[in-house]
């Protein structure tokens, strides 16, 4: 302190400060809260607001509902897409939009994508908004050296260029994780990559290439795509364009146990060490030695080795995930009618491939019809004048035909609504109102996109 000052005079400036800071405070001047209820007597009848009404469940699925018009990717016309929480926060999250193709021929590339997180929502919130920029480096560095003498590129090429672009970016995540021992970053920086590192997502990314009219779709984990394509005689074909990445997959199960010869230990119930997908981002625990997992959690407070206290380790060969994604590339004829449909495991929860080509083609002739849809318009056969009170045991928790309604203008909300009980009011309503953790009993994370291929209609 300057000797020069005297302690009575700091310690009126002290006093004056303290002064200000109490008259600015926000609670200054505020009455204490009452709780006296206006009830004259507690009552055994509780007072709990009631469920949505059928506008408010409208509003609900398409808070986070999407649809845009495409006029510079050649062959494509609209997509549209939505969302529907049930985690807090949600820990699905989505990407699209268009960019200039990796080939410089001058089109423009049309690119979509759902990210389905587990754990956390940290890495499928990277993903959205790295991945694409991941692909395109990757795709643009072979630009140059496979290209064909017709300067197309092979299918193969164009896979594996899109396939390293997930593992470059998924090895970035791990790398970031495995060398936090060595870094002299402070804890709240390490904090932000664990978050990343041991969190996880599966990812469905799509490209279209409308030189070649291709159509390329990679997946890692359990999200699926599947392309409805009219056939001569009007009726639409289901085309999966994925196949879930899980346990039921015997390919995947063979891939996996074929990596470690000798470990039966490693998918149990139907999951890889407590994990439902056998490919996936993040989810370092997967990917990195137990002493080094032991490492993070003693010295910054990570998530505990993965299989700790178990009498055997669970980890002995790391990695047993991986983010190479399966890409599979399809042409999309100029001359038939086609569209996208992409989804979290939610949605095929409730939906085969053949009952969601089915909704989405009913709402496509409706939109044809009509171009536009009245308020709450519907072309399903009239519901019964009520159905049974809603009883889960004698409900059908899959959907079915007759529930099947069409009232959305966006047709991502269309298959959120027919999904969770179409124009059955009481079972939608009830699947929508629960919230967190209640919610995961009713329904998981939905996210949902489709695109639209030379279809001629004027959306």
């Amino acid at each position: 302190m300057d000797k020069g000052v005297s302690k009575p005079l700091v310690a009126g400036m002290l006093g004056i400060a303290l002064c200000v800071a109490w008259l600015s405070s926000p609670t200054r001047g505020k009455a204490v809260p009452r709780l006296d209820g206006r009830e004259s007597r507690a009552s055994s009848d509780l007072i709990v607001p009631r469920g949505p009404t059928r506008e408010e469940v409208t509003r609900m699925l398409s808070r986070d509902a999407y649809s845009y018009k495409v006029r510079n990717v050649t062959g494509v016309e609209r997509y549209d897409g939505a969302q529907l929480a049930s985690n807090s926060p949600c820990e699905d999250t989505f990407s699209h939009g268009e960019f200039a193709s990796p080939w410089g021929d001058g089109t423009t590339w049309l690119a979509l994508g759902i990210y389905d997180g587990h754990a956390g929502s940290q890495v499928a919130e990277y993903l959205a908004k790295h991945l694409v920029r991941f692909v395109r480096h990757s795709l643009q560095h072979i630009s140059h050296v496979f290209q064909e003498e017709d300067g197309s590129f092979s299918d193969p090429v164009v896979q594996w260029a899109i396939g390293r672009g997930f593992t470059t970016l998924d090895d970035a995540i791990t790398t970031a994780t495995f060398g936090l021992k060595s870094s002299k970053e402070p804890w709240q920086d390490k904090i932000k990559k664990l978050e990343l590192g041991y969190t996880g997502s599966c990812a469905l990314q799509s490209f279209f290439d409308p030189a070649s009219s291709t159509l390329h779709v990679a997946c890692t984990g359990d999200s699926r795509a599947v392309l409805g394509r009219r056939r001569e005689d009007g009726s639409w074909e289901a085309i999966p364009l994925s196949v879930d990445q899980d346990a039921n997959n015997a390919d995947e199960v063979a891939r996996v146990n074929g990596e470690h010869p000798g470990e039966t230990h490693i998918i149990n119930d139907e999951r890889m060490f407590g994990l439902s997908v056998l490919r996936a981002f993040g989810n370092a625990r997967w990917k990195i030695p137990v002493g080094r997992q032991k490492t993070l959690w003693l010295r910054y407070n990570a998530t505990p080795p993965l299989g700790w206290g178990q009498e055997e380790p669970w980890i002995r060969t790391p990695p047993y995930l991986t983010a190479r994604p399966v890409v599979t590339s399809t042409q999309i004829p100029a001359e038939t009618p086609s569209f996208l449909i992409m989804a979290t495991d939610g949605i095929w929860s409730f939906l085969t491939n053949e009952q969601a080509v089915n909704l989405v083609a009913l709402w496509l002739e409706a939109k044809a019809a009509a171009n536009d849809f009245p308020p709450d318009m519907s072309t399903s056969s009239p519901p019964p004048d009520t159905y049974p009170p809603f009883i889960r045991s004698q409900t059908a928790y899959m959907f079915t035909e007759e529930r099947t309604t069409v009232r959305d203008d966006n047709v991502a909300v269309h298959l959120l609504r027919n999904s969770l009980g179409g124009n059955h009011e009481e079972l939608l309503s009830g699947r929508v109102t629960f919230t967190p953790p209640l919610s995961r009993d009713a329904r998981d994370d939905l996210t949902v996109q489709v695109a639209f291929f030379n279809t001629g209609v004027v959306f």
